[in-house]
């Protein structure tokens, strides 16, 4: 954790550590984090090919790197959780299952506007 006496490009330098080990534990601890780097380094060239402009690129690559950053955010809150206590409590669960849901809009987000450029691109008669 950051010391309260860094600032400047030594807390950003530092943080980017962090950052960094965050993401290694993310992808060493979580199959479902593994899953979505796969799927992204498959779907950032169709992005490319798919957009026909650099806005419908950038919303393509951008729900991709959402559904990641929500993972994360869930792996978090997991931990949390975890760290907390393993007894089974309903909050914890809630927790967890709030956690879930939000990685499940965040890849319900990225295929609908996916299947919206793609219907732009070849749904048209």
């Amino acid at each position: 954790m950051a010391q309260p006496g860094n600032t400047g490009f030594r807390r950003i330098v530092k943080a980017t550590f962090y950052s960094i080990a965050g993401l290694r534990w993310a992808w060493r601890s979580e199959a479902a984090f593994r899953q979505e780097c796969v799927a992204v380094v498959i779907l950032m060239p169709v992005a490319g090919w798919l957009g026909r402009t650099v806005v419908e690129r950038a919303l393509l690559v951008s729900t991709c790197l959402f559904v990641l950053i929500v993972e994360l955010l869930n792996t978090a809150v997991e931990s949390v959780v975890d760290r907390v206590g393993t007894d089974h409590n309903e909050l914890s669960g809630r927790a967890k299952d709030l956690g879930s849901a939000a990685v499940f809009t965040s890849i319900a987000v990225a295929i609908f506007v996916w299947a919206l450029i793609a219907w732009g691109r070849f749904g048209r008669a």
